[in-house]
């Protein structure tokens, strides 16, 4: 592709306005969470893989995580296999996880490995079976309607949560020059599969990774105030703040409440961002832009 003079100018003048931020994130650890529009979308699907190619060639270390739930619905849908939901969360029979495993473990985690090679990348796909990277355990879930004294424990299935995360393999990968892709798929201790919420994973690899910087992918502009408007930057104590208020509220709950386990747990910033945009990765990394919400211990101009 060749360039006329002013836009060879732009171009170097938007790589020199980069640069500080290049110097400040160089070598540290960044995890993204893959998902949404970006995941089926042709361009955003590029996009995303060459800002992740773009964040490895300048000393970033980029570690993907990344969901599927789309797909895997429309696949069960095609071999008439019922789904049923409670709270938000599939029912994963032992038929269903077998379809979960096909998509997450094959085909989205090699697309995924495909497109970010393409790009010019070296990436390893992995599911958290693989070498045990993601210990499980089985999701344990209470209902309790008005009329009941007790709460009622409902079996869902095969679907998990993180008991551990095996930094070890993370590691070998990140220092053998790759960009781990990572299924969420967990292992429990009898060796039974575990389907895992994909921002969960994220943000438990990101803590223990001590990353810089857990970058979650989404369908909205960000966290919104009762008013309308995006939210671009909070404390942990102001989102506590408007989970109380009713502000933050229903499925956008957990994906909050993972960002803020993550930076307790010691990650610096947590971002929530929109994945319909375009090269909506390297925005938030590379510019003061930004497009959507990040979530730190300090207020947003301490952040910043």
């Amino acid at each position: 592709m060749s360039l006329n003079r002013n836009e060879a100018s732009t171009t170097a003048q938007v790589i020199s306005r980069a640069l500080p931020y290049i110097q400040k994130f160089a070598g540290k650890t960044v995890v993204v969470k893959y998902g949404g529009n970006a995941m089926v979308d042709d361009r955003l699907k590029e996009s995303f893989a060459r800002d992740i190619v773009l964040m490895k060639a300048v000393g970033i270390n980029p570690v993907v995580v990344h969901g599927g739930g789309p797909q895997i619905g429309e696949l069960l849908d095609r071999l008439s296999i019922k789904s049923k939901f409670i709270d938000g969360m599939r029912v994963t029979d032992t038929k269903t996880m077998d379809v979960v495993e096909m998509v997450l473990g094959a085909t989205i985690n090699k697309e995924i490995v495909n497109l970010i090679s393409h790009a010019g990348g070296r990436a390893f796909g992995v599911t958290g079976k693989d070498g045990q990277l993601i210990k499980a355990k089985k999701l344990v879930v209470s209902h309790q309607a008005p009329e009941m004294s007790v709460p009622e424990i409902i079996d869902i299935g095969h679907v998990g949560e993180v008991a551990s995360i095996n930094k070890s393999v993370i590691d070998m990968l990140l220092k053998s020059d790759y960009i781990p892709v990572i299924a969420p798929i967990g292992v429990g201790s009898d060796g039974s599969s575990y389907n895992i919420n994909a921002d969960l994973v994220a943000g438990k690899v990101a803590e223990v990774l001590k990353a810089e910087k857990l970058m979650l992918l989404t369908n909205v502009g960000g966290l919104k105030n009762k008013a309308g408007d995006i939210l671009t930057g909070l404390s942990i104590n102001h989102v506590d703040q408007l989970i109380l208020d009713g502000t933050i509220y229903g499925g956008m709950l957990p994906k909050v409440r993972c960002a803020i386990e993550a930076v307790k747990g010691g990650v610096n910033y947590a971002h929530i961002i929109d994945g319909r945009v375009d090269h909506a990765v390297m925005l938030e990394i590379f510019t003061d832009e930004g497009v959507g919400t990040l979530i730190t211990h300090q207020n947003t101009k301490e952040a910043q």
